[in-house]
């Protein structure tokens, strides 16, 4: 009787099976796109390494110093204390009162930016006689330099005595107003103002300029008024723009200092001071660095926070302005 199989010699269950010829491609071309990807990821390593430096390592150690009793008058009195920092700033009333005013510069600053630019975008988008001239005007005021802009608003703009607001109110009967000492939150708002419009315009313009004209003629065949076309039409279209100058404009904003270090220091008292010039004063004039440290790690965070939530809500409408 014969116990041979139907099965061939060397291709039973317990045989070895011979590699694919596939394989070793496939590991090849495996290896070929991690190294195809790390040349193009080798030109940005220096300034991956120079933000890791500039940016990370100084964070780190700030975060180190937020849980020390660290302050330079008494260099010997120095110790660990853990988390006791956070808990006197939640505690101090100052601290308090600059949050608040950040959220309120950040918010007036940039809402009336945003509504203004959109103005001006509107009428920069049609086109008449001297257009370039225009707008190269009304740019001016993003080029000039923070430092020379408040010094601008505070000496010929807002001088109880000499200011140029003054002289204006004054032609229609209102008294003078000292400006950065009465009204310093309002003065900082409008200086801020000032100098980011022409960035929330040139924004909205690049966004008004991508639409089609297309569309546009068709709704005018249509019946569609000009408000109803800026309704239906061009403010979803321009969605994606205002939500990116809300973010950018925020982000800028929010660490505000020459204005009110020029303006108001701060005053009166501590009245328009922010976090970033709360933080300058306790590091540079109260020289306590364990607090300031702490009050700049909450500060950052709160910042990340905010920021991610708004990059989410941009890529939501990428994503479903690519879908549609």
């Amino acid at each position: 009787m014969s116990t041979a199989t139907d099965t061939p010699v060397g291709r039973g269950a317990d045989a070895p099976r011979t590699p694919s010829a596939d394989a070793p491609r496939a590991a090849h071309d495996g290896d070929h796109s991690k190294a195809e990807a790390w040349r193009r990821r080798l030109p940005l390593m220096p300034a991956f390494l120079f933000v890791v430096i500039c940016t990370q390592i100084p964070f780190l150690l700030t975060i180190w110093y937020s849980l020390r009793s660290r302050n330079l008058l008494r260099p010997e009195g120095e110790e660990f204390v853990g988390l006791r920092n956070y808990l006197d700033i939640f505690l101090d009333s100052t601290f308090r009162t600059a949050a608040l005013n950040s959220i309120l510069i950040t918010f007036g600053c940039v809402m009336v930016s945003l509504v203004i630019g959109l103005g001006l975008a509107l009428l920069l988008d049609r086109k008449f006689f001297g257009r370039g001239f225009i707008r190269t005007l009304l740019i001016t005021p993003f080029l000039i330099m923070p430092v020379a802009g408040a010094m601008l608003w505070a000496i010929s703009m807002f001088d109880p005595t000499y200011g140029l607001v003054n002289w204006l109110i004054g032609v229609v009967g209102i008294s003078p107003v000292d400006w950065t000492s009465q009204l310093p939150m309002l003065s900082i708002i409008i200086a801020l103002v000032w100098q980011w419009t022409p960035f929330m315009m040139l924004l909205l313009l690049a966004g008004l300029q991508s639409q089609t004209g297309d569309v546009l003629e068709a709704a005018s065949m249509d019946g569609a008024g000009p408000l109803q076309t800026f309704a239906h039409i061009t403010l979803p279209h321009l969605r994606f723009y205002l939500e990116l100058s809300v973010l950018l404009g925020a982000i800028y904003v929010v660490n505000t200092f020459d204005q009110i270090y020029l303006m108001t220091a701060g005053g009166p008292g501590t009245a328009s001071a922010n976090l970033p010039f709360y933080i300058y004063q306790r590091a540079f004039l109260g020289f306590d660095i364990g607090q300031s440290s702490a009050m700049g790690v909450i500060t950052v965070i709160a910042t990340i926070i905010l920021a991610t939530f708004a990059l989410r809500l941009i890529f939501t409408s990428i994503n479903s302005k690519e879908q549609s």
